[in-house]
């Protein structure tokens, strides 16, 4: 019943945000790169950080650095779907999220090297995530499979998050999933 609601209230939070988003303005012109033909709203993967904040809200902020983390690139994420961004402005965001989520899980005990690596790594999905975005369906449909193996590793493997925070973000991308495949 709980993931129902949820998917419920995110359904409706993404809809609310789609009137803001018309009435704001915040579209993306096609041009000759664009994978769409007419003009599309933007931003619509806010729906993504609303079902973490949910987990967040229910769970008494369990992650905190994670969240602020999590905070820190839907920001920059946001932003940049309204105006643009500069690389150097995005990677610092991008890395002090990292940071953050190192610290979050304690990642910080590791070699030097092993951090700067991953940092880099980290960084870089995360902006592989950013160029999928404009490619209908692929962010949803890449986050379905990888939410769908962290969520049977977290159960069959190893323990490492609160399944409930994986199948609440699962609600997201499904919600994320019905208005962006095309």
């Amino acid at each position: 019943m709980y993931y129902l609601m949820v998917l419920v209230l995110l359904f409706l939070a993404e809809l609310f945000y789609f009137r803001v988003a018309d009435r704001c303005n915040i579209i993306d012109k096609p041009n000759e790169r664009s994978s769409h033909t007419k003009v599309t709203l933007r931003g619509g993967g806010i729906i993504f950080y609303f079902g973490a904040l949910v987990y967040f809200l229910t769970s008494d902020f369990e992650y905190p650095w994670f969240l602020l983390a999590l905070t820190l690139v839907t920001f920059i994420s946001f932003v940049d779907d309204i105006k643009s961004t500069g690389q150097m402005t995005r990677l610092l965001f991008h890395f002090s999220a990292m940071a953050l989520m190192f610290y979050q899980w304690g990642l910080f005990s590791l070699s030097w090297w092993w951090i700067v690596i991953a940092l880099i790594v980290c960084t870089g999905i995360i902006n592989a995530y950013n160029f999928m975005d404009g490619i209908n369906g692929i962010t949803g449909g890449c986050s379905l499979v990888i939410l769908a193996a962290l969520a049977y590793i977290n159960k069959e493997v190893v323990t490492f998050v609160e399944a409930d925070f994986i199948y609440t973000v699962i609600c997201s991308v499904l919600v994320f999933c019905f208005f962006n495949f095309r």
